[in-house]
C-alpha cells in the first residue's frame, strides 16, 4: 500500500549553505526524539524581583509563584532573597510597554554570567499593577516551560562545550519562528530545530539580547503537477549586525496535501539535517581564515 508520508521520509533532500554543499538524506528518527533529563545539576534560586514594577509583597508573591510553577515540572527551584554561593539565579524584570507590561526572565550562573533570557507574555498594565494571585500564577505558568527549555539548552551546551566556553558562557543563538508552512509546520520545525541546536552546544533563545547569531526558516509549498507539490525550506543564518551568513536549502517533491495538517517525523528529520548545516555555517563564520 502506498504511503505518502513514507515516500516523503524516504526522499533525498538537497541541502546547501553559503559555506559549502551538503547532501544528507532524511532518515528514520524512531518513535520519540531524544530528550534531556531533569533534574538539573544546579539549583535555581528565584529572588524577589526588585525591578519588576511591583511592590515588595507582590515581588515575593511572584517569586513564589514562579518557583512553584518550575517545581511542578521538576526543576530544582527555590524562592529566596539570599541565594547560596553555587546557586544559579532566575532574574525577573518587567518593562512598561504602554498598555501592557512585558516580564523578562534571565538565567544567570553562579559566577554572575548571563546564560540566556526569554520574554514572558505581556500582561495588561492594570492587571500587573493589581498583581492578583491569579495574574501572578498565570505569568508563572506561562514562563515555566520556556524557562525549563532554556535551562535544558544551557545544560546541553555546557555538556558539549570546551572549558573556555563554559567559563564565558555558551554561545547564544536567537531562533525566530519559521513562517510560511501549512498545517503545524511552522511550530513543528521551530521546536525541532531548537532541540537539535541545543544538543549541538548552542543556547537557543527567543530574544535578541546576548545572541551572536540568529536563524529562521522560510517555507513555501507550490503545486508542480497533478497530485504533487514542491516543498522548499530555507534556513537563514545571520549574525548580530544583520549580515546574512548563509542559507541551508531543502527541496523535495511531495504528494499534494500530505503536509496540510501535521508534519510529525517530517519536521524532525528536516530540522535534524538543517541543524548540521546551520552549525557548519556558524562554525565557518566564527573561524578566522
Amino acid at each position: 500500500m502506498f504511503s505518502p508520508r513514507a515516500a516523503l521520509l524516504a526522499a533525498l533532500l538537497a541541502l546547501a549553505g553559503c559555506s559549502g554543499n551538503l547532501t544528507p538524506h532524511w532518515g528514520n528518527p524512531g518513535g520519540l526524539a531524544p530528550r534531556l533529563a531533569i533534574p538539573l545539576a544546579v539549583r535555581l534560586a528565584v529572588p524577589p524581583p526588585a525591578e519588576a514594577l511591583l511592590d515588595d509583597a507582590a515581588s515575593r508573591s511572584l517569586a513564589t509563584a514562579v518557583t512553584e510553577a518550575l517545581q511542578a515540572v521538576d526543576v530544582p527551584a527555590i524562592a529566596t532573597s539570599t541565594p547560596l554561593p553555587l546557586d544559579w539565579r532566575l532574574q525577573i524584570t518587567a518593562q512598561n510597554a504602554g498598555r501592557t507590561v512585558k516580564p523578562r526572565f534571565e538565567i544567570v550562573n553562579a559566577d554572575g554570567t548571563a546564560q540566556g533570557a526569554i520574554d514572558g507574555t505581556p500582561v495588561p498594565i492594570q492587571a500587573w499593577a493589581e498583581a492578583s494571585p491569579d495574574t501572578l500564577r498565570a505569568v508563572a505558568t506561562q514562563a515555566a516551560q520556556p524557562v525549563t527549555q532554556m535551562l535544558l539548552s544551557v545544560q546541553a551546551a555546557r555538556a558539549s562545550a570546551s572549558p573556555s566556553a563554559i567559563t564565558t558562557g555558551p554561545q547564544r543563538l536567537r531562533l525566530i519562528p519559521a513562517r510560511g508552512a501549512p498545517g503545524d509546520g511552522n511550530v513543528a520545525l521551530t521546536s525541532r530545530l531548537r532541540t537539535f541546536l541545543g544538543n549541538q552546544g548552542f543556547v537557543v533563545q527567543d530574544i535578541a539580547d546576548g545572541a551572536a547569531f540568529a536563524v529562521t526558516a522560510e517555507v513555501s509549498v507550490v503545486a508542480t503537477g497533478p497530485g504533487t507539490e514542491r516543498v522548499e525550506i530555507q534556513w537563514i543564518v545571520s549574525r548580530r549586525d544583520g549580515h546574512e551568513l548563509g542559507r541551508v536549502l531543502q527541496l523535495n517533491e511531495v504528494p499534494a496535501g500530505s503536509l496540510t495538517r501535521f508534519w510529525g517525523d517530517v519536521a524532525y528529520v528536516a530540522a535534524e539535517q538543517a541543524a548540521s548545516g546551520v552549525q557548519t555555517i556558524i562554525r565557518n563564520a566564527s573561524t578566522p581564515g
